[in-house]
């Protein structure tokens, strides 16, 4: 059995969705200064590897803790996209194949590699066709190792409106998922944990995203 963390570092000035808060990290207390180390953490709750909510995009929609924990461990299957352009679409047919039901679905597109670069906002995203093939053959978590399910930036959200709207979680942000490919061709079994913190009535939450492979 192996652990694999598929969660980028929470640190200042890091890559975040254009107009959510900057993220900073540094010293509230010291051991020098106060006897203990103590951080001042400033971020959003969509900062870094993280979970949305579907409270995320409707306001009538259930917020993180109304979410059954189901939605946030679980086996998982990995579907490899890597092979797309620069902010294109990825329409339903790679997913048409795999045997999805009870799964949670990681989407790799190979962008975690250009994490902190100008290049990650532009990756490629899910059509709204994708999004409901998801939500018809049962699956109620999506991740994908990009800044988001939908276009960066984006003047309307129809995957997440889709995956919200069937009160599913969406974990943004992954990396390390090529990982999760080798392993899962050859053969071993994947689950994986995007447990959030317990933040009432919140849209979206930090994730430690950790894979347990064989």
């Amino acid at each position: 059995m192996e652990l694999i963390d598929l969660s980028v570092p929470i640190e200042t000035g890091m890559p975040v969705y254009p107009g959510d808060p900057e993220v900073s990290v540094g010293p509230a207390l010291t051991v020098a200064d106060d006897g203990v180390n103590v951080l001042r953490l400033h971020l959003g709750s969509q900062s870094g590897t993280h979970v949305d909510a579907p409270f995320h995009v409707d306001d009538t929609l259930p917020a993180l803790d109304e979410l059954p924990l189901e939605r946030f461990w679980g086996p998982a299957v990995v579907v490899d996209v890597r092979g797309a352009a620069p902010r294109s679409p990825i329409g339903p047919e790679p997913f048409r194949a795999a045997v999805l039901e009870g799964a949670m679905v990681l989407v790799a597109t190979g962008w975690s590699a250009h994490w902190g670069s100008e290049a990650y906002a532009a990756h490629p995203y899910l059509t709204e066709e994708a999004a409901r093939l998801l939500v018809a053959r049962g699956v109620r978590t999506v991740g994908i190792d990009a800044l988001s399910v939908d276009p960066t930036p984006a003047d309307d959200f129809p995957a997440h409106r889709v995956l919200c709207g069937a009160h599913a979680v969406i974990a943004e942000n992954l990396t390390g998922l090529d990982r999760l490919l080798d392993a899962q061709a050859r053969g071993l079994p994947i689950e994986v944990s995007l447990l959030p913190l317990r933040l009432p009535g919140a849209d979206g939450a930090p994730v430690r995203a950790v894979a347990r492979v064989g």
